[in-house]
């Protein structure tokens, strides 16, 4: 199949990669993306198309993998230009919001939640489907890297097994900074890591790992947090877990061009008066 990709990102590049890898022609969007986006496609092989409507012109899919806050836009911006395919949206969405872009989309919507880091080894990733077309758009992926995985239940259904799985692993990381945080303010920071090696063992070193291994990405977790604190409080639970992480994440945002992140630097970013 002709497949286009919305966008090209550290992970996205890697889906588009294994739908490569399986067979399939991937195209992308270049208008208005950054120096870093062109590399990673030029590296990948993708042909390039300047204007979304010459890429969904040639395109029998579309794939796309996106911040969260812009995926309906991105899905509307997709269905405005006429397109009539298949449209796989991979990205960390409430159910609410997918049940949104399926409301525009119809039955050619797939609903999809990756789990995993971007897709450089077998056994590292998965994509999990849900909708009416989610057998087919798996086929997108059957020889490459990424995993595709169908689950029952209608559209949303992938997407609320990632908000429960980003829950834990990215929510419990934020939790973790913010206690290292706190410890750093009530100057007991070496008691804490004390108890820690008795009773937690581990757990610093996990500490340490959040802050260097979220610190480049946290800018993109923000958007994820709320879409999970959207999940709970759709659902009738208590949503402040992970309201609170999105501001963790946030405060974190301008890490991004760090070139070493550290713990210290990560705390004093978490501890530094808003």
């Amino acid at each position: 199949m002709k497949l286009a990709l919305l966008h090209p990102g550290e992970m996205g590049v890697t889906v588009g990669v294994a739908a490569q890898d399986s067979g399939h022609s991937v195209s992308w969007l270049s208008e208005g993306r950054s120096d870093a986006t062109v590399k990673r496609a030029m590296a990948a092989g993708f042909s390039s198309c300047v204007s979304l409507l010459e890429l969904l012109a040639q395109s029998e899919g579309v794939i796309s993998v996106c911040p969260p806050n812009a995926a309906v836009a991105v899905a509307q911006s997709v269905v405005a230009a006429g397109f009539d395919g298949i449209y796989l949206d991979a990205n960390a969405v409430a159910p609410h919001t997918a049940r949104q872009i399926h409301a525009l989309l119809g039955d050619r919507y797939v609903d999809g939640g990756i789990i995993g880091p971007p897709a450089l080894r077998a056994g590292s990733t998965r994509l999990y489907l849900s909708g009416s077309q989610a057998s087919t758009t798996a086929t997108w992926f059957a020889g490459g890297l990424l995993e595709a995985i169908t689950i029952e239940g209608a559209p949303g259904a992938a997407s609320a097994l990632k908000m429960c799985y980003a829950a834990y692993t990215k929510g419990t990381s934020a939790m973790l900074l913010a206690i290292r945080a706190l410890a750093e303010s009530e100057e007991i920071t070496g008691p804490l890591l004390d108890e820690w090696a008795i009773s937690q063992k581990g757990l610093a070193d996990r500490s340490e790992r959040a802050a260097i291994g979220t610190a480049p990405k946290a800018w993109r977790f923000v958007g994820e947090m709320e879409e999970i604190a959207a999940t709970f409080a759709a659902a009738r639970l208590p949503d402040g877990f992970h309201g609170a992480a999105a501001e963790i994440y946030r405060r974190m945002a301008d890490l991004k061009s760090v070139q070493s992140p550290s713990l210290a630097g990560v705390l004093d970013r978490l501890r530094a008066k808003r």
